[in-house]
């Protein structure tokens, strides 16, 4: 049944005071995950933006149980909760990563890896605001083409690191890309996560006004806008078969798209590209989509390769 954003209580899943940026996109994701997980989900937090919005120590800006660890260990942390958790019989509750790109991308991608191959049943959620945002918009391997940032102040040489793909390589259960652009689809999608026994991976599009230089205001839309113009297609892989998001469907077919320069002009970071730069981006975005076209049409035998060599 489709979720219904009017349905929810009225319930404050952010507290009042915390110190997070005018037009947030980390506030906006963690109230969906609230929403979706209820009392139930436990927060692992390494280094980040969203570190820094909880407030000062013991206060918290965020309504949920939280563990805060360094950049490297948030999954081997989570994983050892949930092992925690199990030996106490309370198996109810959902061990929650909340990471940003940096620290999945890049210093906690080992940690990740492990954890994915041990199956550790915990669900990783990379909040990607394509840089390194808490520490002075340093670029991330998560930072897209011809980004500026503050080190790579003429623009990024090289196209973003696909980690969805990394993880669905790694054979887990459960992979899905989301927006703060499409709550309903998030929400939707953590929900099944957690009816999933296993790794559960989902990468999270977080448009940061600061580092992306664009008014606070336009945050949702800017999301969206990734989605419609193709640049961040929203799909799922549950159990060896990917699946286009339904908000997604449509823009899988390039002449449906909203065009790129739409997205891009709205964002300083890329105020300084050229045409033969957005023609690259263009070119990008085109296999991309060929990628998941041909995954999404792929012969899928029932279940991970896991799952097979288990019965």
């Amino acid at each position: 049944m489709p979720v219904k954003l009017r349905d929810f209580p009225r319930t404050h899943f952010n507290m009042p005071g915390n110190a997070a940026c005018p037009g947030c996109p980390e506030t906006m994701g963690l109230r969906y995950v609230k929403m979706a997980l209820g009392d139930k989900a436990v927060l692992v937090i390494p280094a980040g933006c969203s570190s820094v919005i909880q407030g000062i120590s013991p206060k918290s800006g965020i309504n949920f149980p939280i563990l805060n660890i360094v950049f490297a260990a948030a999954a081997s942390a989570a994983a050892g909760m949930k092992a925690g958790f199990e030996m106490l019989g309370r198996d109810d509750v959902q061990v929650v990563v909340w990471a940003g790109d940096g620290g999945t991308a890049d210093i906690g991608l080992q940690a990740m890896s492990g954890a994915a191959e041990r199956g550790d049943d915990i669900i990783y959620i990379c909040v990607d605001n394509e840089a390194y945002m808490n520490t002075g918009i340093q670029r991330s391997g998560a930072t897209p083409y011809g980004a500026w940032t503050t080190t790579t102040w003429t623009g990024k040489k090289e196209h973003k690191k696909n980690v969805p793909f990394i993880m669905i390589a790694h054979d887990v259960p459960y992979v899905a890309t989301a927006s703060v652009g499409y709550p309903q689809d998030f929400i939707e999608k953590l929900r099944k996560a957690a009816t999933v026994k296993g790794f559960k991976y989902i990468h999270l599009h977080a448009p940061c006004p600061v580092g992306w230089r664009f008014d606070p205001g336009l945050t949702p839309e800017i999301a969206q806008l990734a989605v419609k113009t193709g640049m961040w297609p929203l799909f799922e892989y549950h159990n060896g078969k990917l699946k286009i998001s339904s908000f997604s469907r449509l823009y899988r077919v390039k002449e449906k798209r909203v065009p790129l320069k739409e997205y891009l002009k709205l964002q300083g970071r890329f105020r300084h590209l050229k045409d033969s730069d957005v023609k690259i981006l263009e070119e990008y975005i085109d296999r991309l989509w060929a990628w998941l076209d041909l995954l999404e049409k792929a012969p899928n035998p029932s279940g991970t390769a896991r799952d097979l060599l288990g019965k």
